[in-house]
């Protein structure tokens, strides 16, 4: 059985810096696409970032891109979200994600990943 766990959010001052963290176990992901997905209240789960198991080919959604990287540690199974340059917008809960039907179309689409893991708070205070 697939499980996954975050860890590593918290409040941070506007400007700063967290990194994210998503343990994967229950079994070999080397055909999954690990996905990161945020939803703050009220409004609908957003794309964040995903990234192939196997090559590491990533993707990262416009309101992210040059100040979120992800990366994965085959050795722990885990995957990463190093977040920079932190914005009050960026306050949310956030979610890792995975599956092995992922396509580079449906990278994007919360909808097609079928394993989550119970999310984490990060909040930015500005």
């Amino acid at each position: 059985q697939v499980q996954l766990v975050e860890s590593g959010g918290g409040l941070v001052q506007a400007g700063g810096s967290l990194r994210l963290s998503c343990a994967a176990s229950g079994r070999s992901f080397s055909s999954y696409t690990m996905g990161w997905f945020r939803q703050a209240p009220g409004k609908e789960r957003e794309f964040v970032a995903a990234i192939r198991w196997s090559g590491g080919s990533t993707d990262y959604g416009d309101s992210v891109k040059g100040r979120f990287t992800i990366s994965r540690d085959y050795a722990k199974n885990t995957v990463y979200l190093e977040m920079n340059s932190l914005k009050p917008e960026d306050t949310a809960v956030y979610y890792c994600a995975t599956d092995s039907t992922i396509t580079t179309t449906t990278m994007r689409v919360h909808a097609r990943y079928r394993y989550w893991g119970q999310g984490t708070q990060v909040t930015v205070s500005s």
